[in-house]
């Protein structure tokens, strides 16, 4: 489960963004013992949060920030930043050697083994500037550092040497170092691991060493961020994504007797799916009963865009409750009413699990202080003057009470901020 997560200088955003999951610990969370987890270690978990914000505020930059960090888990050999995925307001010089802005994450999880981990990782277009694991085993414990990596020194050779190279990529012979610090490993591991950080030039994490040398905390923590952390960002409608993506674990999902019954919160006249192993995403059978007991079946491509776009979603609402993933949904409810869009958030929270579900959204019937803690509603607005995304909790406007009934009006009327300015 995500406790807190922080970036800094990541696309629109250049400010120190911060989204916490922790539940209030005030007593208005006992109004709703099914929107949070309390684990044995101290720690009481959100199970859902919802961001509301306007058109090209950010919302997609969100989810894509943790897209970003989880890629230097997945695709281990290219951990640096770009500078497509840097704030523009940040980038005063192209010429990396005048401008060395960084991006920076941080991100704090609790695994189902009960161990919390605290992750910091700063990098720049080199690669890693510093990076850090902690771990403890209760909440209220004091984190214990397991690895430290900063880099001392850096040097480089522009491939163009002359003052009109404007590309942050053009360089060569670099060489650098780092002053490691690892707790955890005896003497001969830790000569083992500072050989393997020898000459570390833009090519991989040092808790992904750490875990290929048998560290736990790091196995834990890089199989966490690899396997568990699911942010799910796409241009093209959701249906066609995963059809593209042809992935297994998908099919098992499919054929799983739990799936039909939240797909079905779609459509309950829908009796049963009859899977193609070839094309789940387009030849499955859909039927359906009619009130007479009749059964009639048709193809999910022949079905309306909305059926075909929550048969994908519903896949990453199975692995919340019944995988205990924590999945990011970019607009998942933009096919949805919002009836069907409330079904799921409940069925969500009346499940127990430790799995997580975060979606965006421009549906303002959300901002329901009967179904969501204030801590559980987010905005993203993006300023004006220099069109930098800016995120923030209701929970920030102590004016806003429980009894008040109709949030979205203040949404609406700009109050909370999040809608689109001229």
């Amino acid at each position: 489960m995500i406790l807190n997560y922080k970036f800094k200088n990541f696309m629109s955003f250049r400010k120190n963004v911060e989204f916490s999951m922790l539940a209030p610990k005030s007593k208005v969370k006992n109004r709703f013992p099914d929107n949070f987890i309390s684990s044995d270690t101290g720690a009481e978990v959100l199970k859902t949060a919802v961001i509301v914000g306007e058109n090209a505020g950010g919302k997609s930059n969100f989810v894509r920030s943790l897209d970003f960090l989880k890629m230097y888990f997945t695709d281990n050999e290219h951990v640096k930043t770009y500078k497509s995925i840097i704030n523009i307001n940040n980038i005063k010089k192209d010429c990396p050697k005048e401008d060395d802005t960084k991006l920076s994450y941080e991100i704090e999880i609790l695994v189902s083994e009960g161990i919390y981990y605290l992750y910091c990782i700063e990098t720049d277009f080199l690669g890693v500037v510093n990076e850090k694991l902690c771990y403890k085993t209760q909440y209220k414990q004091k984190y214990r550092q397991v690895l430290s990596a900063t880099r001392i020194e850096c040097e480089w050779n522009c491939q163009i040497d002359n003052e009109d190279c404007k590309c942050r990529e053009n360089h060569k012979d670099i060489s650098v170092k780092y002053k490691l610090d690892i707790n955890e490993f005896e003497s001969e591991l830790k000569e083992q691991f500072e050989k393997t950080s020898e000459n570390q030039k833009n090519y991989g994490l040092f808790i992904s060493k750490l875990a290929l040398l048998g560290s736990e905390h790091a196995i834990r923590f890089t199989e966490y961020m690899k396997n568990c952390l699911c942010p799910e960002t796409n241009v093209i409608n959701y249906d066609i994504y995963k059809s593209m993506q042809e992935e297994e674990e998908d099919l098992r999902i499919l054929k799983d007797s739990r799936y039909l019954e939240i797909f079905r919160m779609i459509d309950y006249s829908i009796a049963d799916l009859k899977i193609d192993d070839e094309k789940p995403f387009s030849k499955t059978l859909i039927e359906r009963k009619r009130i007479d007991g009749t059964v009639f079946a048709r193809e999910l491509a022949s079905d309306s865009s909305g059926v075909r776009e929550f048969f994908a979603w519903a896949v990453q609402i199975f692995k919340v409750v019944y995988e205990n993933k924590v999945i990011f949904a970019d607009e998942m409810d933009r096919v949805l009413n919002p009836v069907l869009s409330d079904r799921v958030i409940s069925f969500i929270c009346g499940k127990e699990h430790t799995g997580q579900f975060v979606f965006t959204t421009h549906n303002v019937l959300h901002l329901d202080l009967k179904n969501y803690m204030k801590e559980q509603i987010y905005f993203i607005t993006k300023e004006i003057e220099n069109l930098e995304s800016e995120m923030y909790s209701l929970a920030d406007f102590p004016e806003i009470r429980y009894e008040t009934s109709k949030i979205y009006e203040f949404y609406m009327k700009g109050i909370l901020g999040g809608t689109a300015v001229e």
